[in-house]
């Protein structure tokens, strides 16, 4: 083993421990209590989660978990040790990898601790989200180092950028859902992503361009780090990839929370209005998420295939994410190994 040894640490946003209200109550406090996702003022959000949402919103969430939880447990949970264990095997024992959560078990304390215990000194780390977002990725940036600099000896950390339209990425979804998709032989294609409020996209935009007329049609605003604009990028890299002719595909945006404003437009009406218009097999993809999870097959696969059918439509496919297929922990092995100025080319 080198003199300074490197681990991989593979960061997600977390899950509750259980289906149950008190747990979903316990990890939405931790969630929505973070001031990167609920950005407003402190007393705002301690208003916001203890008198309106904690009360009300668990037990409707827990049996939205209770349709998607696995023998295992959580989905995401599930899918992303099994990823963990299938990267550390790419990358050999010299390489330690470990799994880590940003709200609930186990938690990024405990898998940096992990990590720093087998020696290593140089951690690189990679969020599991493609797109970037202050709220997502920023805050496993923000979390990691806190819990690094609290260590006497603190490891060097180095994140790996966006991955948006890597090739390795790209290639990972296609090689998952080419073989959905020739075997549903879908009329239509509708990527659908993680929404954001408006507000933090614009935050997060010096130019004071985001958000308006052709913003996120190109590269530039990738660079700037709009979320949007990144999420349309991967949409075109999957329509090359996975030869979609043109005007067979439309990009879309779920998840939405509150009254406020968010990017739009937003797959549940999307998903209608493409039933309506005479769309009759509709494939889903949520590239915005590595692994399956209550977004992906319940709000999508569940309650976004009632609407379908419902609509007029006859036949929903949802693509299944990329979980821990052998394509997605190759390319991670291989981001993993990527020098910093080349994931995001």
């Amino acid at each position: 083993m080198s003199s300074v040894t490197t681990g991989l640490l593979l960061a997600n946003l977390g899950t509750p421990e259980a289906p149950t209200p008190r747990a979903i109550r316990r990890f939405l406090r931790a969630f929505l209590g973070d001031r990167r996702v609920l950005d407003m003022n402190p007393v705002g959000r301690a208003a916001l989660l203890n008198l309106i949402i904690l009360p009300f919103r668990p037990r409707r969430v827990a049996e939205q978990y209770r349709k998607v939880w696995l023998p295992e447990g959580s989905p995401l949970l599930v899918h992303g040790r099994s990823l963990a264990e299938q990267v550390a095997a790419h990358l050999g024992p010299d390489t330690p990898v470990a799994l880590g959560m940003r709200y609930g078990e186990p938690s990024l304390a405990t898998a940096v601790g992990e990590l720093c215990d087998k020696g290593v000194r140089r951690i690189r780390l990679l969020p599991l989200y493609p797109q970037f977002a202050a709220s997502t990725t920023g805050a496993i940036l923000e979390e990691v180092y806190r819990v690094a600099g609290r260590l006497w000896d603190p490891p060097h950390i180095e994140a790996i950028l966006p991955y948006y339209a890597h090739p390795a990425f790209i290639a990972a979804w296609a090689a998952v859902a080419r073989p959905v998709l020739e075997q549903a032989q879908p009329d239509f294609l509708l990527f659908s992503y993680h929404g954001l409020p408006e507000r933090q996209i614009r935050r997060s935009d010096p130019t004071g361009r985001c958000l308006t007329n052709g913003c996120c049609d190109g590269d530039d605003g990738c660079r700037r780090l709009c979320y949007r604009a990144q999420c349309l990028a991967t949409s075109r890299a999957l329509c090359d990839a996975l030869v979609v002719a043109e005007g067979g595909s439309t990009t879309a945006f779920q998840s939405r929370f509150g009254r406020i404003p968010w990017i739009g437009p937003a797959t549940d009406k999307t998903i209608v209005a493409l039933a309506e218009r005479g769309v009759r097999r509709l494939a889903v993809l949520s590239p915005a998420f590595t692994a399956d999870c209550l977004e992906t097959v319940e709000e999508i696969g569940i309650r976004g295939r009632d609407a379908f059918l419902a609509a007029g439509g006859e036949a929903f496919t949802l693509v299944p994410s990329l979980n821990a297929e052998p394509a997605w922990a190759d390319a991670v092995a291989g981001l993993a190994s990527l020098a910093r100025e080349e994931v995001g080319k």
